[in-house]
Protein backbone atom coordinates (compact mmCIF):
# COMPACT_ATOMS: atom_id res chain seq x y z
CA UNK A 1 0.00 0.00 0.00
CA UNK A 2 0.84 3.78 -0.79
CA UNK A 3 1.48 5.98 1.72
CA UNK A 4 -2.17 5.86 3.60
CA UNK A 5 -2.13 10.03 4.38
CA UNK A 6 -1.40 10.76 0.63
CA UNK A 7 -4.17 8.82 -0.35
CA UNK A 8 -6.55 10.09 2.42
CA UNK A 9 -5.25 13.40 3.50
CA UNK A 10 -8.06 13.83 6.00
CA UNK A 11 -6.14 11.15 8.15
CA UNK A 12 -3.59 13.71 9.35
CA UNK A 13 -6.56 15.89 10.68
CA UNK A 14 -7.63 12.74 12.28
CA UNK A 15 -4.06 11.67 14.48
CA UNK A 16 -3.85 15.52 15.10
CA UNK A 17 -7.30 15.48 16.70
CA UNK A 18 -6.45 12.28 18.49
CA UNK A 19 -2.90 12.88 19.76
CA UNK A 20 -4.52 16.39 21.12
CA UNK A 21 -7.00 14.72 22.87
CA UNK A 22 -4.92 12.59 24.77
CA UNK A 23 -2.35 15.61 25.49
CA UNK A 24 -5.20 16.85 27.98
CA UNK A 25 -2.55 16.17 30.43
CA UNK A 26 -4.78 14.44 32.74
CA UNK A 27 -2.53 10.86 32.13
CA UNK A 28 1.17 11.52 31.72
CA UNK A 29 2.63 11.35 28.19
CA UNK A 30 4.80 8.66 29.45
CA UNK A 31 2.36 6.70 30.06
CA UNK A 32 0.57 6.85 26.99
CA UNK A 33 4.00 6.84 24.90
CA UNK A 34 4.39 3.05 26.94
CA UNK A 35 0.73 1.52 26.14
CA UNK A 36 1.60 2.34 22.76
CA UNK A 37 4.88 0.75 22.48
CA UNK A 38 2.93 -2.04 24.47
CA UNK A 39 0.49 -2.22 22.02
CA UNK A 40 3.05 -2.56 18.95
CA UNK A 41 4.76 -5.04 20.73
CA UNK A 42 1.37 -7.39 20.97
CA UNK A 43 0.38 -7.38 17.68
CA UNK A 44 3.74 -7.60 16.80
CA UNK A 45 4.47 -4.46 14.27
CA UNK A 46 7.97 -3.96 13.92
CA UNK A 47 7.07 -0.03 12.67
CA UNK A 48 4.53 0.58 15.97
CA UNK A 49 7.36 -0.94 18.31
CA UNK A 50 10.47 1.20 17.02
CA UNK A 51 8.23 4.77 16.98
CA UNK A 52 7.10 4.22 20.25
CA UNK A 53 10.64 3.26 21.20
CA UNK A 54 11.87 6.06 19.41
CA UNK A 55 9.49 8.35 20.70
CA UNK A 56 9.98 7.17 24.13
CA UNK A 57 13.80 7.81 24.17
CA UNK A 58 13.45 11.23 22.89
CA UNK A 59 11.17 12.11 25.79
CA UNK A 60 14.04 11.11 28.18
CA UNK A 61 12.37 7.72 29.23
CA UNK A 62 15.20 4.96 30.70
CA UNK A 63 16.30 2.10 28.36
CA UNK A 64 15.26 -0.05 31.15
CA UNK A 65 11.55 0.80 31.24
CA UNK A 66 11.50 1.07 27.20
CA UNK A 67 13.04 -2.59 27.23
CA UNK A 68 10.82 -3.74 30.48
CA UNK A 69 7.75 -2.63 28.88
CA UNK A 70 7.47 -6.36 27.31
CA UNK A 71 7.45 -7.85 30.52
CA UNK A 72 6.23 -4.79 32.60
CA UNK A 73 4.06 -7.74 35.26
CA UNK A 74 7.08 -8.21 36.67
CA UNK A 75 9.30 -5.39 36.19
CA UNK A 76 10.32 -2.83 39.00
CA UNK A 77 10.44 0.10 36.95
CA UNK A 78 6.82 1.56 36.97
CA UNK A 79 4.41 2.68 38.98
CA UNK A 80 1.11 1.09 40.38
CA UNK A 81 -0.84 3.64 37.91
CA UNK A 82 1.35 2.57 34.65
CA UNK A 83 0.83 -1.13 35.77
CA UNK A 84 -2.76 0.02 35.86
CA UNK A 85 -2.85 1.38 32.74
CA UNK A 86 -0.74 -0.84 30.95
CA UNK A 87 -2.85 -3.73 32.11
CA UNK A 88 -6.13 -1.90 30.39
CA UNK A 89 -4.67 -1.98 27.31
CA UNK A 90 -3.60 -5.48 27.33
CA UNK A 91 -7.00 -6.40 28.38
CA UNK A 92 -8.48 -4.41 25.26
CA UNK A 93 -6.24 -4.94 23.00
CA UNK A 94 -6.14 -9.14 24.02
CA UNK A 95 -10.06 -10.85 23.93
CA UNK A 96 -10.91 -12.79 26.79
CA UNK A 97 -11.85 -16.73 26.65
CA UNK A 98 -14.58 -15.61 29.16
CA UNK A 99 -15.80 -12.71 26.68
CA UNK A 100 -15.48 -10.12 29.51
CA UNK A 101 -11.81 -7.82 28.63
CA UNK A 102 -12.02 -4.87 31.21
CA UNK A 103 -13.37 -6.86 34.71
CA UNK A 104 -15.18 -4.91 37.33
CA UNK A 105 -12.18 -5.70 39.46
CA UNK A 106 -9.53 -3.92 36.61
CA UNK A 107 -11.68 -1.04 36.49
CA UNK A 108 -11.47 -0.45 40.26
CA UNK A 109 -7.75 -0.60 39.86
CA UNK A 110 -7.53 1.91 37.14
CA UNK A 111 -10.43 4.35 38.60
CA UNK A 112 -8.20 4.06 41.71
CA UNK A 113 -5.28 5.31 40.00
CA UNK A 114 -7.08 8.12 37.08
CA UNK A 115 -10.14 10.07 37.55
CA UNK A 116 -13.30 10.57 34.83
CA UNK A 117 -11.03 12.33 32.65
CA UNK A 118 -7.93 10.20 32.80
CA UNK A 119 -9.80 7.26 32.04
CA UNK A 120 -11.82 8.92 29.26
CA UNK A 121 -8.43 9.84 28.11
CA UNK A 122 -6.60 6.38 28.39
CA UNK A 123 -9.67 4.70 26.30
CA UNK A 124 -9.32 7.66 23.56
CA UNK A 125 -5.44 6.35 23.83
CA UNK A 126 -5.76 2.60 23.37
CA UNK A 127 -8.14 3.60 20.68
CA UNK A 128 -5.73 5.85 18.93
CA UNK A 129 -3.22 3.01 18.66
CA UNK A 130 -5.86 0.86 17.85
CA UNK A 131 -6.81 3.32 14.78
CA UNK A 132 -3.71 3.08 13.33
CA UNK A 133 -2.93 -0.73 13.63
CA UNK A 134 -4.74 -1.56 10.53
CA UNK A 135 -2.17 0.80 8.70
CA UNK A 136 0.88 -0.31 10.27
CA UNK A 137 -0.05 -4.12 9.81
CA UNK A 138 -1.52 -3.69 5.91
CA UNK A 139 0.42 -0.94 4.74
CA UNK A 140 3.37 -2.18 6.16
CA UNK A 141 5.76 0.82 6.76
CA UNK A 142 9.29 0.73 7.12
CA UNK A 143 11.09 2.26 10.63
CA UNK A 144 13.50 4.61 9.79
CA UNK A 145 12.20 6.42 6.30
CA UNK A 146 10.76 9.52 6.14
CA UNK A 147 6.86 10.19 6.01
CA UNK A 148 6.80 10.06 1.94
CA UNK A 149 8.92 6.92 1.75
CA UNK A 150 7.86 4.80 4.72
CA UNK A 151 5.18 2.51 2.71
CA UNK A 152 6.11 0.07 0.54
Amino acid sequence: MSDPQALVPELADIGAALYRATGNRSVPRATIGLIQLRAGQIVGNTYLTMMHTTSLRKAGESEERIAAVASWQDAPYFTEAERAALALLEAVIRPSARGERVSDELYAEVAAHYDDKALATLAIAIGQVNFFIPLAVIGKPLPGRKPSEQWT
